[in-house]
């Protein structure tokens, strides 16, 4: 008997020392969290963990960072999926950092009708796009608008930010989806753009036929986010893109003057000085966006008369690009997934009426691949483009950025334009060419053009500063000019420009602006950005079929499991039990 009670006191007390020592345990383990900060992320995409890239961005961010997210209310399943995670994504954000501050608002919660109206309207001016959206009630159908988007302000300054991808023809569930994947990617690059007080310089090129101001006057603004933009004309200026400095030893330094330079959409010749100055550029580690038409063809005279000539274009740049890894084909890319365009279909009284018909000379076009420069972009929208080739030296890494549809027709120059095109229904069989490459990304040390086309007195001339081969550098190139041209419309008498890749005919915003955004930030070794924006998060969904014809046995299995698992776990703990106190 005496024994039986030792036992059961010598059991007792193991009890609570153990529990004691699980105890100190936790408060040691806490107070050593407290100052050793680790989080651990157990799912196979790290969808908890910021990159390196944002958490080195929280560490510099030296004042508060207020999020307003107009994302409260009621809404359905997936919107408050997307609020979920928008929350659970600025708590990761403080995490990191004692400056990010939040507040989640219901622009939908004031009764009266007026006020909610009024509310609306100062949001969109302040810059935030509204959806509208068909919810269920008691009474049927209903209207709902939301505004999926935040308001971030820092030290003064107040920029809107937008939650939802805009993807033209995808699923809602893959939107949602795009838009949590791109969560950190935005809100980090929110923050970038208040804290930023230094810019980088990057520069339009002007002076050989280049779009007009007004043409990329959006691009341009949206740049100016991120970088100083300048214009520069070359014309022969040695020192256009480049200083060149003398050092005490009498020998030269040769500096870029822009991180970045754009080409886009001339249309008159380089001569060969012109050339050699970008050419030394890019030897100087130089990053260039070079937008160049092999094809010259235009609506404008569509417009007056019924067809259109395509002709080749040669503005003197084939053998540089071909030199760099590109060649650029003599002709016009056609494809079944294009943009409509209007064509007059009769007349209403003395109105003509507009039916919209696709224009196979316009390509949409789908990023298929995963780069980060056009991984999750909306649809891209192009007018008369041409095929790109890889050619040349195999060190030079290239990359197919983006290509037409497997639903391709290939026209060669010269070729008449009509619309004609317009009036028959395509013959599949005419569309059977492979996707074809229209922008690609080429990324190495680039051989000059001129190595061994100049004459030793000019290339070993201190003052030129001739370099034959760059260092690591990059450049994209993209066979359509109007890829960066935004349109523009008459108002109160004087011309304005659209928002790049918004097409005033349909109505519909295109991803233009989005890709070349993300063109200039990828050349600009915005490395650290752009690999925040080519996270992938698997999207699982619920296979519903499945769910429909299995849904007694999953019933069964989520109410009676759990019983069976206690009553298991029970028999178990009695039968250890008993085996531990018998005799």
């Amino acid at each position: 008997m005496e024994t039986s009670l030792n036992t059961k006191t010598d059991i007792r007390r193991n009890n609570i020392i153990q529990l004691v020592l699980a105890l100190l345990i936790i408060i040691l383990i806490n107070v050593i969290g407290s100052f050793i900060f680790t989080r651990i992320d157990l799912t196979s995409e790290n969808r908890y963990s910021l990159s390196p890239s944002t958490k080195k961005l929280l560490r510099e961010t030296d004042d508060i960072v207020f999020f307003k997210v107009y994302l409260d209310g009621e809404f359905p399943a997936g919107f408050k999926l997307l609020a979920r995670s928008t929350r659970e994504m600025l708590d990761e954000f403080r995490a990191y950092s004692d400056n990010i501050e939040y507040e989640f608002i219901n622009p939908s919660a004031a009764e009266n009708a007026k006020t909610r109206g009024e509310i609306y309207e100062r949001l969109i001016q302040q810059g935030l796009q509204p959806t509208d959206i068909n919810v269920r009630t008691k009474q049927g159908q209903e209207q709902q608008r939301i505004f999926p988007a935040a308001l971030v302000s820092y030290k003064g300054r107040e920029i809107p930010l937008s939650l939802l991808a805009d993807q033209l023809g995808a699923p809602p569930e893959a939107i949602i989806n795009n838009s949590i994947q791109a969560l950190e990617y935005n809100i980090s690059n929110a923050i970038r753009k208040l804290s930023s007080t230094s810019k980088p310089k990057i520069a339009f090129t002007y002076g050989h036929g280049e779009l007009p101001l007004i043409e990329t006057a959006d691009i341009r603004y949206a740049l100016s986010d991120y970088y100083t933009v300048e214009r520069v004309k070359i014309s022969g200026n040695v020192n256009a893109l480049t200083d060149r400095r003398e050092n005490e030893d009498g020998t030269f330094s040769i500096v870029n003057k822009y991180k970045a330079i754009v080409i886009a959409r001339p249309d008159s010749a380089y001569n060969e000085k012109d050339k050699f100055i970008i050419d030394q550029y890019i030897m100087q580690g130089g990053k260039v966006l070079w937008l160049v038409e092999p094809v010259f063809a235009t609506m404008d005279s569509l417009q007056t008369a019924n067809f259109t000539m395509g002709v080749t274009q040669d503005i003197n740049l084939n053998d540089q690009l071909f030199n760099y890894g590109v060649r650029l084909n003599s002709n016009l890319l056609m494809d079944i997934n294009a943009l409509p365009i209007p064509m007059v279909t009769g007349q209403m009284g003395n109105q003509p009426q507009f039916s919209f018909f696709p224009w196979y000379y316009f390509p949409v076009l789908t990023a298929t691949s995963s780069h980060p420069v056009v991984n999750n972009l909306n649809a891209i929208r192009t007018e008369f483009i041409s095929s790109i080739d890889t050619v040349g030296d195999p060190s030079i890494k290239k990359t197919i950025l983006l290509e037409t549809s497997k639903y391709t027709r290939i026209a060669m120059t010269p070729v008449m334009i009509s619309l004609d095109l317009l009036r028959k229904d395509p013959d599949p069989n005419d569309y059977i060419e492979s996707p074809k490459a229209v922008a690609v990304l080429l990324e190495g040390k680039f051989e000059s053009l001129f190595s061994n086309r100049i004459t030793s007195e000019i290339s070993q001339a201190p003052e030129i500063g001739f370099t034959a081969k760059s260092p690591e550098t990059r450049m994209i190139v993209i066979s359509d000019g109007d890829i960066i041209r935004n349109q523009v419309q008459m108002s109160n008498g004087n011309f304005m420009p659209l928002p790049l890749g918004y097409d005033r005919h349909t109505g519909q915003t295109f991803g233009n602006r989005d890709l070349l955004l993300n063109c200039v930030n990828y050349l600009c070794d915005d490395a650290g950005l752009m690999s925040v924006r080519s996270r992938e998060l698997r999207l699982r969904a619920l296979d519903v079929t499945k769910a429909r014809n299995q849904l007694l046995i999953w019933q069964l299995i989520n109410t009676i499991a759990p019983i069976l698992l206690v009553i298991l776990f029970g028999i178990i703990q009695f039968k250890i039990r008993k085996r531990r106190y018998a005799g």
